[in-house]
């Protein structure tokens, strides 16, 4: 029978098997979007990095283009680093601004008991359509790290480590705040942002990973009542037991190159949606026979049984050859549907 993209999706991160593999995508650059649409109207100069980039019109555009089963909004305090601008005004993370105690008064949030803070979530949320909406924030430990800078953070860890909890649980407090917010609209997935890892291990012990940033993961909990997707870029394996202990609903992105998806479906995947994991490599630089041939791969990998939604490695980047990001959609729709013929 068929499915909603928005019964899709919530089917997969219940674990259990829609009527086709969903698609959906954590982001799409606006300079690729434009590319895609041929919409003039987008912009690519972004004042904030934490700023949702479309409005629902042009978020429905992309959408409707790349046939997503999911619409992002993103709703994300503000990250005190300085900021680089790159190739079509994007910007990038630089150094952090919150090195020593007097540099806090630098960290404001916006009020997260303002209605107004809200008001185009609410818009997304009426307008979204058979889609899945998804909200995508972050609990507050990269922000954190980025805010003091990796050297000052590690340093911080072990001779002040109540700078490191204060900022930390600055943004800690915002974020519950406005997961009781979100999650009492019409939001289908909750999508916490906070990379934790390089390719090859987490930025951090797993003892300070339990000590620090677990306690605050649970006091999160508390608050969230849609179904919660963790994202971090690298290898998250060390804290994959940690995390599932929270409930989560899926893990994304399961970078290949720093976690086997195929693994992580045989020893996770009947506690756990796996989001992922395409080569953003592939996107990048292959022809669309070659990520056609990926698409195959990894719904015949891991899509058996549902508990799988088709993503990118992380987001589809500015660099992404628009084909490449047709051929990604199109190669699901192909041989995603259940039961599965790859």
């Amino acid at each position: 029978m068929s499915m909603t993209s928005r019964e899709r999706v919530l089917a997969a991160l219940r674990r259990e098997q829609p009527d086709r593999v969903p698609y959906c995508e954590l982001g799409v650059d606006q300079a690729l979007a434009k590319r895609l649409t041929g919409w003039q109207g987008i912009t690519t100069q972004r004042a904030n990095l934490e700023a949702n980039p479309y409005t629902l019109e042009e978020a429905l555009a992309v959408a409707d283009r790349l046939d997503l089963d999911n619409l992002v909004y993103v709703l994300r305090g503000p990250v005190y680093v300085d900021k680089v601008e790159g190739q079509d005004g994007r910007l990038f993370y630089g150094e952090g601004q919150l090195r020593t105690w007097q540099d806090l008064d630098r960290l404001e949030l916006p009020d997260p008991t303002d209605d107004a803070l809200y008001e185009d979530l609410a818009t997304f949320a009426a307008g979204k359509g058979d889609r899945a909406l998804w909200l995508v924030t972050r609990m507050g430990i990269f922000p954190t790290t980025l805010g003091m800078g990796y050297e000052a953070f590690s340093v911080a860890l072990f001779e002040d480590r109540r700078l490191v909890e204060t900022i930390l649980d600055r943004y800690v407090d915002w974020s519950c705040e406005v997961a009781n917010r979100v999650c009492a609209m019409d939001i289908d997935a909750y999508v916490t942002t906070d990379d934790m890892a390089f390719k090859t291990a987490p930025f951090f012990s797993p003892q300070v990973f339990r000590d620090l940033v677990m306690p605050r993961y649970r006091r999160l909990r508390e608050h969230v009542t849609a179904p919660w997707i963790i994202h971090s870029d690298g290898n998250l394996r060390p804290f994959v037991d940690d995390l599932l202990s929270l409930g989560i609903a899926g893990l994304h992105p399961n970078e290949k190159g720093a976690m086997d998806i195929q693994d992580m479906k045989r020893d996770y995947g009947d506690r756990l949606c796996l989001l992922g994991n395409l080569d953003l490599n592939i996107l990048g630089m292959g022809t669309p026979e070659d990520v056609e041939e990926e698409v195959r791969m990894l719904i015949r990998e891991v899509g058996p049984g549902g508990g799988y939604i088709v993503t990118s490695g992380n987001s589809l980047a500015a660099y992404v050859v628009p084909e490449n990001a047709l051929a990604l959609s199109r190669a699901v729709h192909q041989y995603g549907a259940y039961p599965l013929t790859v």
